[in-house]
C-alpha cells in the first residue's frame, strides 16, 4: 500500500515544462510550384519509361503533359531564362525522339537525361544525383 501511494505522489508531482506548453510553432506546408510538380511527374513517367525500354517493351505514346515545361510557373520566375528554354527544348526533342525512333530509344532517353543534368548543373543542382539514376546503362 505504501508503494502505491508513493508512486501516485511522484506522478502527481511531475508537471509538464512550461516552455513545452507555451511554445507553439506555426506549421507551414510546403507548396510546390507548377514547375516542381511537373518535374516530379516527369521523373516518375521517365522511371516507368526506363523500365519499359530496359525490358524491351513498347514505349507507348509521348506524354503531352511534358509540353507544359514551356509555360509552367517556376518557384523563381527569373530562372525561366534563355538557357532554361533551350534546355527544355532539347529535353522535349529527345523525349519525342524516343517515341519516333523506338529502335534507338535508349540513346534518345539518355539524351533527355543529359538535358536535365545540364540544366540542373546551371540552375538547381540538388536533384542531380536523383536525375542521374535515370540513365540507362
Amino acid at each position: 500500500m505504501l508503494l502505491v501511494i508513493s508512486c501516485n505522489r511522484k506522478e502527481a508531482d511531475v508537471k509538464p515544462e512550461p516552455a513545452a506548453q507555451s511554445e507553439k510553432k506555426d506549421f507551414k506546408m510546403y507548396e510546390m510550384s507548377e514547375m516542381a510538380a511537373l518535374m516530379e511527374q516527369m521523373y516518375v513517367d521517365n522511371q516507368r519509361l526506363k523500365d519499359r525500354i530496359k525490358n524491351g517493351e513498347a514505349v507507348g505514346n509521348f506524354p503531352e503533359h511534358f509540353l507544359k515545361i514551356h509555360q509552367a510557373v517556376m518557384t523563381d520566375e527569373s530562372e525561366n531564362d534563355a538557357f532554361f528554354k533551350e534546355q527544355a527544348k532539347k529535353f522535349i526533342e529527345a523525349q519525342k525522339q524516343i517515341y519516333a525512333d523506338p529502335d534507338n530509344a535508349k540513346t534518345h532517353f539518355n539524351n533527355g537525361v543529359d538535358a536535365c543534368v545540364r540544366c540542373h548543373e546551371s540552375k538547381c543542382g540538388g536533384p542531380i544525383p536523383r536525375i542521374k539514376k535515370l540513365y540507362i546503362k
